[in-house]
C-alpha cells in the first residue's frame, strides 16, 4: 500500500521513535537509517520527502535539543540503576556501585547516537503538530531562515 493513500493517523510514540516527520509521521527525517554510521548519523534532508514539511525550522532551531538529550540519559540513568538494583543489589560495602557506574557510562556511551536522534526527533514535535490535511495543504515556509548559516552547526 502507497503512503500517500494510507490515510489511517499513525500513532505519535511509534512515530517520534522511529524518526519520522511530525506533520505526516510517515517521511524519514534523517537521510540515513543507521545512527552509527558517525560521519552521516544527523544528516538530515532540507524538508520531508514525503509532505514537504522543512526540517530547519529556523536558525540554530536544534540547539534547544540539548535540554532533551539530558532528559534522556537522566532517564537511562535512572532506569538502568532502578534494573542494577533490583538485579544485582546495591551497597556501599562493596564496589558494586562503581561496577553501575561504569557499566551505565558505557550504556549512555553506546546508546548516545541514537538519543541524539531521539532528542532531535522529540523536539521538532513540541513545535510542528499533525496535520491531517498534509496530502491538500502544502508545508509552510519557515518563518526565520538564513540560507548562508543554514547547517551551520
Amino acid at each position: 500500500m502507497c503512503a500517500a493513500n494510507d490515510h489511517h493517523k499513525p500513532g505519535l510514540l511509534l512515530s517520534v521513535l522511529r524518526n519520522k516527520c511530525p506533520r505526516c509521521r510517515r517521511g524519514d527525517m534523517f537521510t540515513y537509517k543507521n545512527p552509527y554510521d558517525l560521519k552521516r548519523m544527523m544528516k538530515m534532508p532540507e524538508t520531508c520527502p514525503v509532505c514537504g514539511q522543512p526540517f530547519e525550522i529556523e536558525v540554530g532551531f536544534y540547539y534547544g535539543t540539548g535540554f532533551v538529550s539530558y532528559a534522556l540519559a537522566v532517564a537511562v540513568s535512572v532506569a538502568s540503576f532502578i534494573a542494577w538494583k533490583v538485579i544485582i543489589g546495591m551497597s556501599l560495602q562493596d564496589s558494586r556501585l562503581f561496577w553501575w557506574l561504569g557499566v551505565n557510562a558505557l550504556l549512555l556511551l553506546v546508546l548516545q547516537p541514537v538519543l541524539m536522534r531521539l532528542s532531535r526527533a522529540i523536539w521538532i514535535y513540541f513545535f510542528v503538530y499533525y496535520d491531517p490535511g498534509w496530502r491538500e495543504v502544502p508545508a509552510g515556509a519557515p518563518e526565520r531562515t538564513n540560507e548562508k548559516l543554514k547547517n551551520d552547526w
